[in-house]
């Protein structure tokens, strides 16, 4: 039946304004005058002004990854190449020892950024920035011409939907090793974020971290929004400088004479705390604005004398972790002459913070019952506040519908229209974009859209009116359990009423007749299905029936056209307007849900779903939507793979270890890995030598990483990131675009994505060597006739000396052979797959883990050489390892070894080792000294070692004549062949021992180890064999099959590369 025209919502918009609504803007690089025009305008939110402004003030912006996975950098980074007034922009990922990058940017004193005075900006998260406290210990003291900034947008993924929250916990931790040196700034308002952003570059002798409510509050449109002048001069002090702008260290609300005081950190839920406060008797709130320099006086002076009790609320990340902000507070207030207020802490852990922000009625009724007598819970706003709720999939063609209506009413003086829009991209394939949207009078004080009209999973009902806009959401998820008593829910959609009904769940049906819900449908498509411009005339269908509905019981055809006129010439500027608006007059029809159960026939379905808003969508300048800092088309794929690949951990996967293998850590790799952490990276040899010998420490502890004497370290390697991103350009291949990849041995049934950067620098052997079938395969993709018969040439039979030359003279790689042939250009993600993994390298270890515990060490050798064209190249591996910086993670897996001591320790060991060949004898070295000292009996350990010079390749040398020293070996035979006259290899050593060598391996059932080059082999064998024949009188023969004999009993072993 058609609509009545009763009131859906009451409606404080005059029945005779007329609106023009500006299109939405596209921001390029705009001046500070545009900017200001276009904030108070509304149409900018409070996220893209501070955006702009560090842009602007910068010398260099520092974008980490965390940052812009949640919004925040990706306007940066398209500025960056817009002129010279925009910083320029480095994008960092985060990992241990993030920070240091700043640091170095900072201490390297004139720079090309001391021009600018050398204010460099971070953007990164509280995850990140716990990440990056320990590296800032290391900045050099701010000045007016060298200081960092960091920008911290307060959204951290938590729980098990990855839902984004505004908790501060992963930053309490570490806040109390925080250098001194830094100013700690928080906001809650979009004004107030914008003016302590300027305040950051306006403070000239410190460094500044400012954390801003972006969970909600800087992400809104629709608030006037006054920028701060760039250029102004420097602030004296702090003090002076928020006094300037209006602020204070703390802010107080609430009874002047109140016995209960509750001191947060300014956020959300401080802006809820304060409202609560104004209307409660006998309760305070002191809001924290500066968190460092702590100042106790400006503490003392706020709190009211009549205070008893004082409840500090701590964001921390367990509930065993003391918060820093009652440490600070204990001891601003104890005063040990007076009894005082009693201090309590609150620790507010993550899951909590999530259950006040989604259900702000629960953070009250926990304020309230801190206060002795029983209050009843007021009204956080005014009845005139509507809430409206759009619910969509994010590339439907009315995704714009929420914006327009905003645009609607955010021109009107005496209305305010605030936007927010959120998205969960786990719940539904292709993503679901929820747009929250409040309209209320101007003066009403204004709480985040988030807390305003929050979507939790057990709602009672707060939205004044509902669209959905994708009508499977009515099938897939709970939707009307948001809508408030009475109001309106529009669904568009292709179904008869009868249809509808039957596709709702049960609980859905119930709720709509306890809740006396009005259900209207539109088909929008249907109805402009003759129009050539479908989509925007499907959007201004919808902005029309969603005008009708608000303005309810005053609506008729003309005051909503009249209204929507400005709008839909902008909108649809070639159709008749006056058909579009009476077509969606006609097209609105409510549909009557029968009063009794039996009447309703509904289908069975599974249990509804729920919204978990985990995902942040941010439009380029060039129209492009990057969501979570991925730049793809299908952006939910980048919500699910990369920012949360463990959502997506397959459920067959379960593990009873102490330690299980992370499955998103390498899930190409079939082995189990392990992360562990650089610790030590040290030269071996003299700077000037030419061979880098160096030796490595990697911190085990948390990993569950074992190992045995003799296994190897597999070091799963990366690429070299500079020669990545030149070969992406040279390609023309955006790095930070998602492929996915199909893993390894599943026939594409397991998958993993990752950017191109990501792929080409840690999995993908880009720089390895192509075998034949690469040049046949690489030939199917040459659009050139000579490439292509080339490419088939050495990829077949005859082409095998080619081949031969390319692979090993040449020691080209396959990133030479697609330069070689440039008309062979396959997509990428084909390319990955033709070229395969990098596969892991296996260094022996060199420490045994019952001598160094959680650690393990390599003893590594730098690889590299010139090609017969002059082109330098190094071992893939050995050139990572040796860039390693302390705190680095690295991917490692274990592989066992024939290099094992043997089973009884009374045995006598003959080790021999060229260069980075003594590393497993390190390990056995280390060992027999521990069973040394634990009184277990040793038996004769003899050890050959061989290098060029004593003076710059005696590797260990100390520790082995310490060992020599406290008779851990028996016996030592030192080689350096180029130290004397005559050179001097291990096998001259083994002669001068012949007789006790023959002796250990004939009669005392002896092992002997040969650890290094191949080039020795023969030389060595020669050599015990002399000593058996000359100990035993056997033939060579005989000899020689004695040995072959020891290796069957792995008494003989070799481990040659």
């Amino acid at each position: 039946m058609a609509v009545e025209q009763q009131s859906g919502t009451s409606t404080p918009v005059s029945s005779t304004a007329t609106l023009s609504v500006p299109p939405s803007p596209k921001l390029r690089a705009l001046s500070h005058d545009t900017l200001k025009k276009l904030s108070k305008s509304n149409l900018v939110a409070a996220s893209t002004v501070i955006e702009h402004l560090a842009a602007r003030s910068s010398s260099t912006v520092f974008v980490y990854d965390l940052a812009e996975q949640t919004g925040f950098g990706t306007l940066t980074k398209s500025w960056a190449n817009a002129g010279r007034e925009f910083a320029s922009v480095v994008s960092l990922q985060t990992r241990a020892g993030a920070g240091l990058s700043l640091v170095g940017r900072l201490s390297q004193g004139p720079s090309k950024d001391a021009a600018k005075g050398a204010v460099l900006t971070a953007y990164t998260t509280p995850t990140g920035l716990a990440a990056m406290v320990q590296s800032l210990s290391y900045l050099p003291p701010a000045t007016s011409s060298s200081r960092l900034v960091i920008q911290v947008p307060t959204v951290t993924p938590v729980g098990e939907s990855f839902s984004l929250s505004p908790t501060l916990a992963p930053f309490s931790p570490v806040l109390p090793i925080l250098p001194q040196g830094f100013t700690v700034l928080l906001s809650a308002m979009p004004q107030e974020a914008v003016d302590l952003a300027a305040l950051s570059y306006r403070l000239p002798d410190t460094h500044v971290i400012h954390l801003l409510d972006h969970h909600s509050s800087t992400r809104e449109t629709g608030h006037a929004i006054v920028p701060s002048v760039e250029g102004q001069a420097a602030e004296a002090t702090l003090k002076e400088g928020l006094a300037k702008a209006g602020y204070s260290y703390f802010d107080y609300a609430g009874d002047k004479e109140a016995h209960t005081v509750v001191v947060l950190l300014n956020g959300p839920l401080a802006l809820v705390a304060k409202a609560l406060a104004s209307n409660v008797a006998g309760l305070g709130v002191v809001v924290v604005r500066v968190l460092r320099p702590w100042d106790e006086d400006a503490l003392r002076q706020v709190i009211p004398a009549s205070a008893k009790r004082i409840h500090v609320f701590d964001d921390v990340p367990t509930a065993t972790t003391q918060g820093p902000l009652y440490t600070d507070v204990f001891a601003s207030l104890l005063d040990p002459s007076t009894p005082g207020p009693v201090v309590r802490s609150h620790r507010i852990v993550p899951a909590r913070t999530q259950e006040f922000t989604t259900k702000p009625s629960s953070f009250t009724v926990f304020l309230l019952g801190l206060i002795p007598a029983n209050i009843p819970s007021p009204r956080l706003h005014g009845p005139e506040v509507k809430k409206l709720l759009f619910l969509n999939s994010p590339s439907a063609p009315t995704a714009s519908v929420p914006r327009i209506v905003e645009q609607t009413f955010v021109s009107q003086r005496s209305i305010a229209a605030r936007l927010l829009i959120d998205f969960d991209a786990f719940s539904k394939a292709g993503g679901i974009s929820a747009d929250r949207l409040i309209i209320s009078p101007k003066d009403e004080s204004l709480l985040p859209v988030a807390l305003t009209l929050p979507i939790t999973l057990d709602s009672e009902g707060e939205a004044d009116f509902i669209a959905v806009l994708d009508q499977t959401l009515l099938k897939s998820h709970s939707v009307v359990s948001h809508a408030s008593p009475g109001s309106v829910v529009l669904v568009n959609t292709s179904w008869s009423a009868l249809e509808l009904i039957s596709n709702l769940a049960p609980e859905a049906v119930s709720l709509i007749r306890e809740r006396n819900l009005r259900i209207c449908v539109v088909n929008a498509k249907e109805l402009v299905a003759e129009v050539k411009s479908s989509g925007p005339a499907e959007t201004a269908v919808i902005y029309l029936v969603v005008l009708r509905l608000y303005l309810g019981i005053i609506a008729t055809p003309e005051l909503v056209l009249k209204v929507a006129r400005g709008v839909l010439a902008d909108l649809v500027s070639t159709l008749d307007v006056e058909e579009i608006a009476k077509r969606a007059w006609e097209g609105l029809v409510e549909v009557e849900v029968p009063a009794s159960a039996e009447e309703v026939e509904v289908s069975k379905s599974t249990p509804l779903k729920y919204f978990g808003f985990n995902a942040i969508a941010v439009e380029t300048p060039d129209g492009e939507t990057v969501v979570n800092g991925a730049r793809l088309g299908s952006w939910h794929d980048a919500a699910k793979h990369i920012i949360f690949p463990s959502a997506f951990t397959p459920p067959d996967i379960q593990s009873s270890s102490e330690y299980p293998q992370n499955p998103a850590l390498r899930p190409e790799i079939s082995d189990r890995t392990f992360l562990i952490t650089c610790t030590v990276n040290r030269r071996l040899t003299p700077e000037d030598y030419d061979r880098n010998v160096f030796h490595l420490e990697f911190d085990t502890r948390g990993t569950g990483l074992k190992y045995e004497i003799g296994e190897a370290l597999g070091v799963h390697g990366w690429n070299d990131a500079q020669e990545v991103l030149d070969f992406c350009a040279w390609y023309g291949v955006d790095p930070n675009r998602l492929i996915t990849i199909p893993v390894p041995g599943f026939d594409g049934a397991k998958m993993h994505t990752r950017t191109v950067f990501q792929a080409l620098q840690q999995q993908i052997d880009l720089f390895g060597k192509p075998g034949k079938t690469f040049y046949s395969d690489l030939a199917e993709h040459a659009t050139s006739q000579p490439d292509k018969y080339a490419l088939r040439f050495i990829g077949a039979p005859e082409g095998a000396s080619t081949f031969k030359k390319l692979s090993e003279k040449d020691t080209i790689t396959f990133a030479d052979v697609l330069r070689r042939y440039e008309s062979a250009r396959p997509g990428i993600e084909v390319l990955c797959e033709l070229v395969g993994d990098i596969k892991p390298r296996h260094y022996s270890i060199a420490s045994s883990q019952a001598v160094v515990g959680d650690r393990v060490d390599l003893l590594v050798v730098s690889v590299d050489w010139v090609t017969p064209s002059g082109s330098p190249r190094y071992g893939q591996c050995t050139r990572y390892l040796a860039g390693l910086q302390v705190g680095q993670k690295v991917t490692v897996s274990i592989k066992p070894s024939v290099m094992k001591l043997p089973p009884d320790s009374q045995q006598p060991i003959i080790m021999a080792g060229l260069g980075t060949g003594a590393a497993p004898f390190r390990a056995f070295l280390q060992h027999r000294a521990w069973l040394a000292a634990q009184s277990i009996p040793v038996g004769p350990t003899y050890y050959y070692f061989g290098s060029r010079y004593q003076s710059k390749e005696y590797l260990y040398g100390e520790e082995i004549e310490a060992f020599i020293q406290d008779g851990t070996i028996t016996k030592a035979g030192l080689a350096f062949s180029r130290d004397g006259p005559k050179k001097v290899y291990i096998q001259h050593k083994m002669r001068d021992d012949a007789d006790e060598l023959a002796r250990m391996l004939w009669d005392s059932k002896g092992v002997f180890y040969l650890c290094g080059p191949t080039w020795p082999v023969p030389d060595v064998y020669e050599a015990l064999v002399e000593a058996l024949c000359k100990y035993t009188g056997q033939t060579p023969e005989q000899a020689g099959a004695f040995l072959e004999g020891l290796k069957e009993e792995e008494r003989y072993v070799l481990e040659v590369y």
